[in-house]
C-alpha cells in the first residue's frame, strides 16, 4: 500500500499551490479519495475528497471555492488545487484512500494514508 504526497512548499498569501498524490492501483482504483491537513497545536482536519469516478466531490467550508480536488485514473493520481492561499492553510497535507467508493468527510471513513507534504503560507 503506497500513497505519496507532493507538491507543498512555502508561498505568499494569495499563491497557489497544486498537490499531487500518487497511489498504486490496489489502493485508490475503486476508491475515493480524500485529503486532510493537520496545523501545529491542532487536530487533523477534512480538506476535500472525490469518488472513485471523480463525479463527486465535497470541500471544508474553509476552503470551498478556493481548493478543487481532482484525480486522474489513468495516472491513478489525486490532487489538490489550492488557490488564494491564506496563512490559515498552513499545515501538513495528507491524502488518503477511502474505504469505499464515495466520498466522504469522515477521518475513521479512510484506511490508508500518505506521508504529508508541509504547506506554508507567510503573511
Amino acid at each position: 500500500v503506497q500513497l505519496q504526497a507532493s507538491g507543498g512548499g512555502l508561498v505568499q498569501t494569495g499563491g497557489s499551490l497544486r498537490l499531487s498524490c500518487s497511489c498504486s492501483r490496489r489502493t485508490c482504483s475503486n476508491n475515493a479519495m480524500g485529503w486532510f491537513r493537520q496545523a501545529p497545536g491542532k487536530e487533523r482536519a477534512f480538506v476535500s475528497a472525490i469518488s472513485w469516478r471523480g463525479t463527486g466531490t465535497r470541500y471544508s467550508e474553509s476552503v470551498k471555492g478556493r481548493f478543487t480536488i481532482s484525480r486522474d485514473s489513468a495516472k491513478n493520481t489525486v490532487y489538490l488545487q489550492m488557490s488564494s492561499l491564506k496563512p490559515d492553510d498552513t499545515a501538513v497535507y495528507y491524502c488518503a484512500s477511502a474505504r469505499g467508493p464515495t466520498a466522504v468527510e469522515v477521518i475513521s471513513e479512510y484506511m490508508y494514508w500518505g506521508q504529508g507534504t508541509l504547506v506554508t503560507v507567510s503573511s
